[in-house]
């Protein structure tokens, strides 16, 4: 276990935004992780919990307390059953069962962070979420005191949401348990309307494994969605806010607005969301408020490539980032009387 006091949180994430902690704590295997979490929470000391970092907006002051960085290592395939430590690159995992000739994860490669925050989240993309394979989760209980294994229905999955972001202070993940599927070599049934046009195959047919990731990635890295140094598209969190889920009401009143604003003959995205609710795009709603691709003259800005992506151009700090944020949550209110709703995890912060 290593431990590093006075420690920079800005290298560890993808924003490459935020101060310092008081204490750093590295963890290489499940029992230090345990033991890091335990020693916090007997003595009282706040804990930030990092991964891979992908999803952290942390302030410029940094974080009072222990912040406990995720290292554990560890891949288990067994026929189709994938177990996989918390810190376990999600990118690497991806590859790894469509090299195997597994299918249910594919269209989630590409996307940054680790294994151990993907239930978290809910992680989704391209018409694939992480709550449709995941069997189980290991985790630390810290409330208990122990480990303790959660079913899938037990993780209370929804839209970018679970058990574990709806209680962030209880559970530490340790391993996430997968249910895949050999549909001799060939994808999970192609879902998103992009990736079938992509693909050339109509939504609902299956394609190559390796088509279909390499068609992910493609579209993602045309959206400044894949990770990349040299990039400052990708300097972000990818999608920064979540596509609102209106009720009928809602969205009745919405579309007035879009009408006012737009003309009759504009019509919003609307996708079915469960019985009287309907899911917007945020990316539409930034877009249409004003703030395109580039928006912002300071270093934050809007990428380049995608609307939804804040983006840090080399040099801005954390407030930079949320002044960007709180002008497009507030003119899109102001445009369509909708509230977007911030999808990574504020450290010190709020908008």
């Amino acid at each position: 276990m290593q431990v590093l006091h006075d420690a920079p949180l800005a290298p560890l994430t993808t924003f490459r935004l935020g101060g310092p902690a008081t204490r750093l704590v590295t963890a290489a295997t499940d029992a230090e992780v345990i033991a890091a979490v335990r020693e916090a929470d007997d003595s009282g000391t706040p804990l930030l919990v990092i991964g891979g970092g992908s999803n952290l907006v942390i302030g410029d002051k940094g974080f009072d307390g222990t912040a406990l960085r995720i290292a554990t290592r560890g891949v288990e395939l067994r026929g189709t059953t994938l177990e996989l430590a918390a810190g376990e690159v999600w990118t690497d995992a991806v590859a790894r069962t469509v090299e195997a000739g597994l299918a249910g994860v594919e269209c989630l490669a590409g996307i940054p962070g680790s294994a151990g925050a993907t239930p978290i989240q809910n992680v989704g993309a391209y018409g694939q979420e992480v709550s449709s394979t995941i069997t189980e989760v290991i985790a630390y209980d810290r409330r208990a005191g122990e480990t303790v294994t959660l079913t899938n229905e037990e993780c209370v999955f929804s839209y970018r949401h679970s058990r574990f972001k709806a209680d962030p202070e209880r559970y530490v993940v340790l391993r996430v348990r997968f249910g895949l599927e050999d549909a001799g070599g060939l994808s999970a049934p192609v879902r998103y309307a992009e990736a079938a046009r992509a693909l050339g195959v109509e939504p609902g047919d299956r394609v190559p494994l390796a088509d279909a990731r390499e068609t992910v990635l493609k579209l993602r890295a045309g959206k400044g969605m894949v990770l990349d140094p040299e990039d400052h598209d990708t300097w972000s969190a990818g999608s920064f806010f979540t596509n609102p889920i209106l009720t009928d009401e809602q969205f009745a009143a919405f579309h007035a607005r879009v009408r006012e604003r737009l003309g009759d003959g504009v019509e919003p995205p609307a996708y079915p969301a469960g019985q009287g609710r309907t899911k917007t795009s945020a990316a539409w709603l930034i877009d249409k408020a004003g703030f395109t691709k580039g928006y912002g003259t300071g270093p934050a800005r809007i990428s380049t490539k995608h609307t939804l992506a804040l983006t840090n151009r080399g040099a801005a700090t954390t407030e930079d980032l949320l002044a960007l944020a709180r002008e497009v949550v507030a003119g899109v209110r102001e445009a369509f009387g909708i509230t977007l709703v911030n999808e990574p995890v504020t450290v010190g912060v709020s908008l």
